[in-house]
């Protein structure tokens, strides 16, 4: 009989976690091993019981480990033998990039079918590629529009993180508190954010933010090395 392939489960979202686990029992050869629902549960799992694939999602704020990029990077330095299916509602191409190149070779779009969860699964337990149709068609109009090329942004960690609290509503002197940076500090690098992203005026970073994804994507990073964001 053949080995069932473990899969751990981790999103925020209880029920996309429980969907997400139910969609995958309509595969006889998988079996789910463990959920998690932020990166401190998730990494304890991975490193106390067997996986042969994780299904993380993207957007995962809490926890020890932190989410977005910096969580993905962490992962595949500490268990590289651990294949990723992402699961995210973003369609940022320069996201999309920086994700393969960090070794991941699924993503499934939360707006496609569950089945497609499954799907990624069988595929890269086979070290296979795997993209969802919403993921397909974000990644055909990237090729389309830029003829292969992308033109990234790259945000530093320090930015992202003032750019996403400053969107969620916080104030430059809150932020300034809440990271126990100076005012001065906070301002300059909301401004060098603004200004790598071509905005002009805070309604354009709101604006920009909704439209991309930073109102969900978090910056927060396990160390103060972590992963640099890059946008589309």
């Amino acid at each position: 009989m053949q080995q069932p392939i473990r899969v751990v489960v981790a999103d925020d979202h209880p029920v996309i976690l429980f969907g997400a686990e139910h969609a995958l029992l309509n595969f006889p050869g998988i079996q789910v091993v463990g959920r998690a629902r932020q990166s401190t549960e998730l990494v304890k799992s991975l490193q106390t019981g067997p996986c042969d694939v994780l299904v993380t999602d993207l957007a995962m704020p809490g926890g020890q480990y932190g989410d977005g990029l910096p969580l993905i990077g962490y992962l595949r330095r500490n268990f590289p033998n651990v294949p990723i299916v992402v699961l995210t509602m973003l369609e940022n191409a320069a996201l999309l990039k920086r994700l393969g190149e960090l070794g991941v070779i699924a993503v499934v779009h939360k707006s496609d079918d569950l089945s497609h969860i499954g799907l990624a699964v069988q595929h890269v337990s086979r070290n296979l590629e795997y993209m969802s149709p919403q993921v397909k068609v974000a990644l055909d109009q990237l090729r389309i529009n830029s003829g292969g090329k992308t033109d990234e942004v790259i945000l530093s960690k320090r930015e992202l993180e003032v750019v996403r609290l400053f969107v969620s509503g916080m104030t430059i002197k809150e932020i300034s508190e809440k990271l126990n940076r100076s005012i001065k500090t906070i301002s300059t690098q909301k401004n060098t954010a603004m200004r790598k992203l071509g905005l002009d005026r805070d309604s354009e970073l709101f604006q920009y933010a909704q439209s991309n994804g930073l109102l969900n994507l978090s910056s927060h990073a396990p160390d103060e090395g972590g992963e640099a964001q890059a946008l589309h």
